[in-house]
């Protein structure tokens, strides 16, 4: 799929029937009422001349070029501001109407630089292409003559784009994009007729509250806002449309080239999940893929303290299923296992857990899903049948209340806060449970409603609380419930006791009553209600319980299955949805089907050609205590950072040194490789061909932009270590691979690689009674048939703060880097967050005597580490917050083995510390248990 240029309609589509008759040009168009002229004119096939008009932004009118005639109305209107009305005559092209745009064109061009040869934008400039639609052929005024904005400054201060104001035509996109698109409000227009100008709110643009989204740089017309990238290596000459490969909204991306080079990632207009926008990572931190750190080669060795040896693809994989076989021989079937990623395709991911099943012979698989949403997938197919979102993003777009639990949607899933964000200006209102003051909490035209900012660990006593409201106040929707739902009496009864109230759960939570009960009623009155929660839900102890929590909610106030409402994981990784989906969890084959069902396992008995397991095997914490005892020997890595990303760091550094063979598949040598005996070279997203399934449930096509850097896709390495073992497993294709997953998983029984190529993207179930997929999941009945509700008990966690760990330290992300940052680090992001910093509240810092910016000493009972601290008031008093993006900071050696009792998704959101003055030398215990490898 190859397009540059996509079509530019001029300004926003209006909903409805296309109802409005009009004839423009003498031809006639139908379209619906509240449509623009201009719009009209470009579905009739006529292009009307324009600068500060683009259908990405409504209509400003300021650029008088897109004047046009029309009978009856006295003047020359623009058409961008102008709705069409029944029986409108329009014409665009008239003697009159062409000495006007010139005129307006000369004004344009007698301030702007005559460079248009060696202007990077040449080719690409509105500004270019305008001139010569309206005929422009001279100038009157004097180019460069009199004042003028030639000489304006150039702002370098973004490491991605750069803003040349010489070459600003100010026609307010980039404000407006800003405004409208990200939501960020950073840009503005300073001054008025001749010295306006824009600007980053009188500061440069780095040092501005500009995200670099890069809305501003697509919006641009010219050259004054310009990917360096572009500027380095010229205008691209074709595209590649692509899936971005960074967080769980799933960002459809045209991959500009020129020849085999990318030049420049776009947001792709037709993209379901963004349609059009993008972030800073998406748009700009694809660098890692071409960064000289990644390996390329396989390596083997001996021993971990061994140097690596580069050796061809036949050794190492001979390598690879040559010791599993042995290990397997000496200490059984089950002493070897695999882990598959979520950021690697649904293709790849569905071929690991083959290999483990049909070539290892047992069920150890699971997926780094394990330490964020397995309780996502435990709570709602309890409650709702399926483990999955309910909604897809566009819902939030009717929805009236808002809940956010958990969740940092500006940093975590940008893309989609944009849209939530535009939401809320429009009217509908926010509640924010969040221990920390995230941005959504006040940021520009928006104020939550209600901030409850609860005491880490007490979700479910919140969630309960909410609950008693809904039903002691008689806030339930019982039609719903009785015609949808079972095992409601048995819930109703057990949140309306006095102990589940507001005002007995206060103490625990930290939240006043009063604020719990108006939220509370404010989510059941609707009267479409949402919730959206992420990793602040699920990595606590009671995960599972709290999912389970919100979906009593939703079935109780008849918040689900329609626009608007629902239950929805924002999902962390970009395949964290395909990976479950895929049959990653030791107990589930592809498609949430446990391992114990007969008639499943038959499926892939007779198409695999060997016996499936009925038991389920090993969680990867039970491969660490495994390792640990002796009897589990052999793991292989697909494409995750467990060494830095996984809970109780020394814990895992012991089970990985315990083990014979560990095999890393990865793009980079990363912690985890420092214990692997065989590095496999992963490959990049802009390699892949395949799909990823994104936290709404879309599955979109990741396209080959380049062919694979290290000579393999990472599939068919799979596919010939299972061959290596003895099982036949080959594919010439993935299309055959999605094909199979298609032909035995039945959410995905309509999907392929034809499917989504003509359509774009589909949501599962896609299948005979769905074709195009299914936006809104639970419409009419839900996926078990009937909603169960399920009693929440409050368990509070083990993990608690004691004399010598006195403070709480929960942890999250930041905007600009990605998971364990191997690949966001590796690019210029880092201008924004070279480090992971403590931020504590100005009381516990005093009393410890640190001051902002101090090195500082992070301390559980399982480890310690340093980093800076960070004076800040958004967390309450006893709360410390760090993110884990920098390997150096090892935040994760703190953490500690409580987990989720269901799933055994990690706590990590509450870990008891101390913080003190780091004293000089000190090092952190990370430093101190890291295995030292020669050569790695």
């Amino acid at each position: 799929m190859s397009l540059l240029k996509e079509p530019d309609l001029g300004t926003p589509a209006r909903k409805g029937d296309a109802t409005v008759d009009v004839e423009i040009d003498g031809l006639s168009v139908k379209v619906p009422e509240g449509t623009s002229v201009m719009r009209a004119a470009a579905l009739a096939g006529v292009d009307v001349p324009k600068l500060c008009a683009t259908d990405s932004l409504e209509a400003f009118g300021s650029c008088r070029l897109c004047l046009v005639e029309i009978d009856g109305v006295k003047g020359t209107p623009a058409s961008c501001t102008t709705p069409v009305r029944p029986g409108m005559t329009v014409k665009t092209q008239t003697p009159r109407l062409e000495k006007l745009r010139r005129g307006v064109m000369e004004l344009y061009i007698s301030d702007h630089p005559l460079d248009c040869l060696t202007c990077s934008a040449n080719g690409d400039c509105e500004l270019q292409d305008m001139s010569g639609v309206v005929g422009l052929r001279e100038v009157r005024y004097g180019v460069g003559e009199g004042e003028n904005h030639l000489d304006a400054p150039k702002d370098t201060s973004n490491p991605y784009f750069d803003f040349d104001a010489s070459k600003c035509i100010v026609c307010s996109r980039c404000v407006r994009a800003c405004d409208e698109v990200q939501g960020t409000f950073a840009l503005t227009i300073e001054g008025r007729g001749f010295d306006s100008k824009v600007s980053p709110g009188g500061l440069d643009f780095l040092s501005s509250e500009c995200v670099s989204c890069g809305a501003c740089v697509q919006a641009c017309p010219t050259a004054t806002l310009e990917e360096r990238s572009v500027v380095d290596l010229g205008m691209p000459n074709r595209s590649v449309v692509t899936t971005c490969a960074y967080c769980g909204v799933g960002c459809s991306f045209k991959a500009e080239l020129k020849g085999d080079e990318l030049v420049r990632m776009v947001p792709y207009k037709d993209g379901g999940a963004n349609e059009g926008h993008s972030c800073v990572k998406g748009r700009f931190a694809f660098g890692y893929a071409t960064h000289p750190d990644r390996q390329l080669s396989p390596m083997v060795r001996e021993r971990i303290t061994d140097e690596w040896r580069p050796v061809s693809w036949e050794e190492a994989i001979q390598a690879v299923a040559t010791k599993m076989r042995d290990i397997q021989s000496r200490h059984g079937v089950g002493a070897i296992g695999g882990i598959t990623s979520s950021r690697c395709t649904n293709e790849e991911v569905y071929v690991v857990q083959k290999m483990v099943r049909a070539a290892f012979g047992n069920n150890n698989v699971d997926t780094c899903a394990r330490v964020c949403h397995s309780p996502t997938g435990y709570g709602l197919k309890q409650t709702f049948g399926t483990s999955a979102g309910t909604q897809d993003f566009k819902s939030v777009e009717s929805a009236d209340v808002i809940i956010v639990i958990g969740a940092n949607p500006t940093d975590g899933h940008p893309v989609f806060a944009s849209r939530m964000k535009r939401r809320l200006r429009q009217g509908a209102k926010l509640i924010v449970m969040d221990p920390r003051r995230i941005d959504l909490v006040r940021s520009p035209h928006i104020q939550a409603e209600y901030h409850l900012p609860l005491a880490p660990g007490t979700n479910v006593a919140m969630v309960n609380s909410f609950a008693h409201v809904i039903v002691t106040e008689g806030l339930v929707d019982q039609e719903f419930v009785a015609d949808r739902c079972e095992d409601f009496d048995e819930w109703a009864s057990f949140v309306a006791r006095p102990e589940n109230s507001p005002e007995s759960l206060e103490e625990i939570t930290g939240v006043p009553a009063a604020d719990v009960r108006a939220a509370a009623r404010l989510y059941a009155a609707g009267p479409n209600s949402a919730i959206y929660y992420g990793l602040g839900v699920t990595e606590h102890s009671q995960g599972s319980t709290m999912v389970m929590g919100m979906a009593n909610l939703a079935m109780a106030t008849g918040n689900i299955g329609r626009d608007g409402v629902g239950v929805n994981p924002l999902r962390g990784q970009n395949n964290v949805q395909g990976s479950c989906d895929m049959g990653s969890f030791p107990h589930e084959l592809p498609g949430y089907r446990h391992v114990s069902d007969e008639n499943v396992r038959d499926i892939y008995s007779q198409l695999w050609g060997t016996p499936i397991l009925p038991e389920p095997g090993l969680r990867i914490p039970n491969m660490f205590d495994a390792a640990i005892d002796g009897s589990f020997r052999a793991l292989y890595v697909q494409g995750e950072d467990i060494a830095q990303s996984d809970p109780n760091t020394k814990h895992v550094f012991a089970a990985l040194s315990a083990m014979e063979l560990v095999v890393v598949q990865d793009l980079f040598l990363n912690e985890t490789s420092k214990f692997a005996h065989v590095f496999l070279p992963g490959t990049s997203f802009l390699e892949k061909d395949g799909t990823f399934t994104n936290a709404e449930r879309r599955i979109n096509r990741v396209r080959p932009v380049m062919k694979p850097k290290t000579g393999k896709h990472e599939w068919e390495i799979v596919a010939e270590i299972a061959q290596a073992m003895g099982y036949p497993m080959h594919y010439d294709s993935t299309s055959q691979i999605m094909d199979e997953i298609a032909m035995t998983t039945p959410t995905f029984e309509g999907v392929s690689f034809e499917l989504l190529d003509r359509v774009g993207s589909v949501q599962w179930p896609c299948n005979a009674n769905a074709p195009l997929g299914t936006p809104i999941m639970h419409e009419g009945a839900f996926v078990r048939g009937k909603g169960r509700f399920m009693p929440t008990a409050y368990v509070p966690t083990k993990e608690r703060s004691t004399r010598k760990y006195p403070l709480i330290l929960t942890t999250g992300r930041i905007l600009s880097q990605y998971n364990v940052g191997a690949q966001t680090r590796r690019t210029a992001n880092v201008a924004w967050h070279p480090e992971d910093i403590l931020e504590i509240h100005p009381h516990d810092a005093e009393v410890r005597g640190v001051n902002d910016g101090d090195k500082v000493t992070l301390a559980s009972r399982v480890g310690q580490t340093s980093l800076h601290a960070k004076i800040s008031d958004r967390m309450p008093v006893g709360v410390v917050y760090t993110t884990f993006h920098h390997p150096v900071t090892g935040a994760n050696v703190v953490t500690t083995e409580h987990s989720d009792w269901a799933t055994n998704c990690p706590e990590y959101k509450v870990t008891a510390v101390q913080v003190g003055l780091a004293t000089s030398g000190a090092s952190s215990e990370k430093e101190q248990v890291a295995v030292p490898v020669a050569g790695s």
